[in-house]
């Protein structure tokens, strides 16, 4: 079983990740902000880490950019859950290490893809 955490500000899309993700028997953590992720991440160590870009506070290209500097986090892989869909904003997550990036709206099989 995987262990993912979705770090997503919009409950909707929060719940429904998770739904996704449980679906597929997936233990799953929700943070709803980049901040809060990266407390979470202190004590809990995910599989895979689905996390929006457009957050208040901490936004997602700047966790990752923290989780990579983090002995404990920077092999924890990202995916880019984002309704951001720049050719930029795509080249920076691969620039921060993500392993796949994908735009809302998204399909379920385009998540269950990536577990």
């Amino acid at each position: 079983m995987k262990k993912v955490m979705v770090v997503e500000d919009s409950p909707v899309d929060s719940e429904h990740l998770s739904k996704i993700l449980r679906g597929a028997g997936c233990t799953v953590s929700v943070a709803s902000s980049g901040d809060a992720a990266l407390d979470m991440l202190q004590s809990s160590r995910p599989d895979l880490v689905l996390m929006d870009i457009n957050m208040p506070g901490t936004d997602g290209f700047a966790t990752a950019r923290k989780m990579g500097r983090h002995a404990d986090m920077k092999d924890i892989p990202v995916v880019f859950v984002t309704s951001k869909d720049q050719k930029a904003d795509r080249v920076f997550a691969q620039m921060l290490g993500a392993k796949a990036y994908i735009t809302k709206p998204y399909q379920d099989a385009d998540i269950l893809a990536l577990i």
